[in-house]
């Protein structure tokens, strides 16, 4: 019986948002963040070319008084002129994913995996808000928060700290990283990718 090849998976596209509330049944998206990568973790288009979007707030659309509070800056952002609609936001994803991985597969199997921590949340808004990014991705999903757990329970060690610049810079590929910005949604794609990179060089030890 001849062994079967691997099924690598053709990209991950890194995705983070930031909402307006934790309610999901009633947030809408007000930062979204994109970068995509092979299976390796190595970018697969130039670091400029990284999406970073905030998305509109209609008149009198409210935020939660956490969001108010903590990212008052980004929601100040998404009150002025520097703001793009979800659709346009929608087109923007869909267009980047189409010229960094070609056009979507006919199989859905075949199509790159979303990526990030705690991705189902984002998952479930751009399922209800981005069609046409929704319809480039598989249906599986490579959620770093799950190897956390892992990591944690099963070889029994702390945390990757995502707020240590140094240990981000060792393991996001090409380093780069000059601040912690917690809360940002392209730094906590670049985090997410730094974290992995992190637990699958640790487990190479284990």
């Amino acid at each position: 019986m001849s062994e079967k090849e691997p099924n690598i998976t053709t990209a991950y596209v890194w995705f983070d948002a930031e909402f307006t509330s934790l309610d999901l049944d009633t947030a809408r998206l007000l930062q979204v963040a994109v970068i995509i990568t092979d299976s390796g973790l190595n970018r697969l288009h130039p670091e400029e070319q990284d999406l970073n979007l905030c998305i509109q707030l209609m008149e009198g659309e409210q935020v939660s008084p956490w969001v108010e509070e903590n990212l008052s800056a980004l929601v100040t952002q998404c009150r002025s002129g520097d703001a793009v609609g979800l659709p346009e936001a929608d087109q923007c994803i869909a267009a980047f994913i189409d010229r960094v991985c070609g056009a979507p597969s006919e199989s859905i199997s075949d199509r790159p995996v979303l990526a990030g921590n705690s991705v189902h949340n984002d998952w479930f808004l751009l399922r209800k808000y981005m069609p046409l990014f929704k319809s480039r991705l598989h249906y599986r999903l490579l959620d770093v928060s799950t190897l956390k757990i892992q990591w944690q329970d099963w070889v029994g060690r702390e945390a990757f700290d995502k707020e240590d610049v140094n240990l981000l810079n060792q393991y996001f590929p090409g380093g780069g990283i000059d601040a912690a910005n917690v809360h940002d949604a392209l730094f906590d794609i670049k985090a997410s990718i730094a974290e992995l990179a992190f637990y699958r060089a640790g487990l190479q030890s284990v």
